[in-house]
């Protein structure tokens, strides 16, 4: 199949994809609105995928995929361009970059690009309530933003740092593999840091940056015991730590933290948790329906849980299996439950009655809540 990286993303930026994957002896997709869509009718053969992957990975990229078969970087659209190119073409596409993951997989070579977008949102464009901003001014403790995948947890952290950046004078410093979106420094002072490149660990990098005089660690990834202790301890020791992990709410957020460390070790982290934690906020990703019902976009639903006396005894006790109730009577604190937040993108239209169903933690609750509503 005769195309190049650059073309296919070209027509990723113009088809407005958040995705592109590609896969030996499949043609290769986009994925738009959440929906996977093929870019062509002919397939890429084996050839074509490694070429593809050869395209835009170094030879330290694909020397890591041999080993450990697969490899994270992110590039820009600019870097596939030639200075005769670069005069000519879209500032759009331009400003471009993307997060890319290649990999091995039947022996054959794929991988998936991300696209980033090239203008941060704010937080309101996001849907994310007042309180959360509150949350950016406060002086230490940590803060979580969780969700599966492709939920846009990036992104939101990147508004919040925004936020930051632009309205508080400190030290940022984020810690991510591979740094997705370049903040500039403006009112504070930032510094990025990629794993592997500039630091070899997560956690090695928290230790190092403590002695870098940080008020603000953003940890890109809490996926081990090692790096969840150190960003703990970080937050514990007077210091404003955003972190983020693959779960979906507040309570399992919770669980998932204290479940990685040794049962001897599990109370004193709940004590830790308990004073450190300022909030989690859960996010997950929906087609969002314009005024005709059509698909346009995505739309982002929240959980958000603060801190606030009944939740730090509920996770000091062990008993965080209450913290569902805490958020749905915890409203006048900023508190919100996923399942409250999906029914009003419902009630607004701007979700399917199926994205509700599905995607809500209590679906027999929430209908019960809508009949009893229409019968008023």
């Amino acid at each position: 199949m005769d195309v190049t990286m650059k073309e296919l993303l070209a027509a990723m930026i113009d088809e407005g994809g958040s995705d592109l994957h590609i896969r030996a002896l499949m043609p290769p997709e986009l994925r738009v609105h959440g929906e996977l869509l093929p870019l062509a009718d002919e397939d890429l053969t084996e050839e074509d995928s490694l070429q593809l992957c050869r395209e835009i990975s170094t030879d330290a990229h694909m020397a890591e995929v041999e080993a450990n078969g697969g490899a994270d970087f992110a590039i820009a659209f600019r870097d596939l361009c030639t200075p005769e190119e670069i005069e000519s073409e879209d500032e759009k596409r331009l400003a471009t970059r993307f997060r890319v993951s290649v990999f091995k997989e039947r022996k054959r070579y794929g991988m998936v690009l991300r696209q980033i977008p090239a203008t941060l949102l704010s937080m309101e464009q996001l849907g994310l309530p007042p309180v959360v901003k509150e949350l950016l001014f406060k002086p230490r403790g940590l803060i979580l933003v969780t969700g599966p995948t492709g939920s846009g947890k990036s992104t939101t952290l990147a508004s919040m740092l925004n936020v930051i950046n632009h309205e508080r004078s400190v030290h940022i410093i984020t810690i991510e593999d591979p740094i997705e979106f370049y903040h500039k420094s403006a009112k504070s002072l930032i510094t990025q840091r990629e794993v592997g490149d500039d630091v070899p660990s997560f956690a090695e990098a928290i230790r190092r940056a403590l002695r870098q005089d940080p008020d603000v660690i953003l940890v890109g990834e809490m996926r081990d015991i090692e790096t969840i202790g150190a960003a703990v301890t970080a937050a514990e020791t007077g210091h404003l730590v955003f972190g983020t992990l693959h779960t979906t709410g507040a309570a399992e957020t919770v669980d998932r933290i204290i479940d990685a460390f040794p049962t001897n070790q599990q109370a004193q982290v709940r004590t830790q948790l308990a004073a450190g934690l300022q909030a989690v906020i859960s996010q997950i990703l929906l087609p969002k329906l314009d005024p005709n019902g059509e698909v346009h976009g995505r739309v982002a639903a929240f959980e958000i849980m603060t801190s606030t006396d009944a939740i730090r005894s509920r996770i000091r006790d062990g008993k965080t299996n209450m913290i569902k109730s805490d958020l749905q009577t915890g409203a006048k604190y900023g508190m919100q439950t996923l399942d409250s937040h999906l029914t009003q993108l419902y009630k607004a239209g701007l979700i399917s009655y199926d994205d509700l169903i599905t995607k809500s933690q209590d679906p027999d609750s929430v209908v019960q809540k809508l009949k009893e509503e229409m019968g008023r």
